[in-house]
């Protein structure tokens, strides 16, 4: 299967070499600065092992079709992927998203058909260096997907042979749409403590009220996902709270990380849509969504 992967940064880039690795079929979609950096090759440093590889690159305008498009960029990029991609889709195309939260599901199914597009999700650490180099620094580095309800299935047994198999964990699951809201409340609880704070979790678990403001965050956020209709893992609070207890202390968001280099963040994909009008019953959202809007706001002034 020919495999595209929509930008080659420190999700996509990583996961598309451990396929090039293993000797799939895997080309990257970049913009025309990746594309000069990438021409002396992905080099990736991690944990798990290092890559260097010489990919097949392409831009926007190319020709060809594929048979999945892995899509890692950012929630503030997707209206112009969206436009990059069309085409190199098919008939018979899967569109597989790794991004956080759940509101580009509706997204993608509009503009491309509930029938192409899977779900997914990763747990991984990783960034680039100053030499666009990306390193990966996690324990954790596995990728899921699987099929949503109205995803087209002809092909998924091929497409998990192709997927699976690699030096990362790359699971199928038929449970997709469960494990990303278990994701999004994850990712939710971690991402906004630690950009509310500027602080790796360690100093936020430290405090007595650091750890009050992570549960009552939690709470928050799985009440208003509820609202939408998430379906959750048994006990998941409590899952998650000890995952978050077992955390390095070192460890922090991608949210922050953009913070910290003055990049664009995912504030209203991630946290505005999970707003209630009901004012009463929200606090730790509400802050953490105007924490991310003053920063953009500064942002704009730089």
């Amino acid at each position: 299967m020919k495999i595209l992967v929509v930008g080659a940064g420190a999700v996509g880039g990583y996961f598309g070499a451990r396929l090039a690795e293993k000797g799939e079929d895997v080309t990257f979609l970049v913009r025309e600065r990746r594309f000069e950096e990438l021409r002396a090759g992905l080099q990736v440093k991690s944990l798990h092992g290092d890559i260097t590889c010489s990919p097949r690159l392409i831009r926007t305008g190319e020709k060809g079709t594929f048979d999945v498009i892995l899509l890692s960029t950012k929630a503030y990029h997707l209206e112009q992927v969206l436009e990059d991609i069309e085409p190199f889709v098919a008939t018979d195309t899967y569109i597989l998203p790794l991004l956080n939260g759940m509101a580009h599901l509706k997204q993608l199914e509009q503009h491309f058909g509930a029938e192409r597009v899977l779900g997914g999700l990763c747990f991984i650490e990783s960034t680039l260096d100053g030499k666009g180099h990306i390193v990966q620094t996690s324990p954790s580095h596995h990728l899921l997907f699987g099929p949503l309800p109205g995803t087209r299935t002809d092909r998924l047994e091929e497409l998990k042979q192709h997927l699976t198999g690699t030096a990362a964990p790359i699971n199928y699951s038929d449970t997709i749409t469960r494990d990303m809201w278990n994701k999004y409340l994850f990712i939710t609880t971690f991402s906004g403590v630690t950009s509310l704070f500027r602080s790796a979790i360690g100093p936020i678990r430290s405090q007595e009220e650091g750890m009050m403001m992570i549960r009552r965050l939690a709470t928050e956020a799985k009440e208003a996902m509820e609202r939408q209709g998430a379906v959750f893992s048994d006990g998941i609070e409590q899952i998650q709270q000890q995952q978050i207890a077992q955390m390095d202390e070192t460890m922090k968001s991608s949210l922050q990380r953009d913070m910290e280099k003055g990049n664009e963040v995912e504030s209203a994909h991630l946290f505005g849509t999970l707003l209630s009008k009901d004012e009463a019953t929200q606090v730790m959202l509400p802050a953490i969504y105007a924490n991310l809007k003053i920063y953009r706001m500064s942002r704009k002034d730089v």
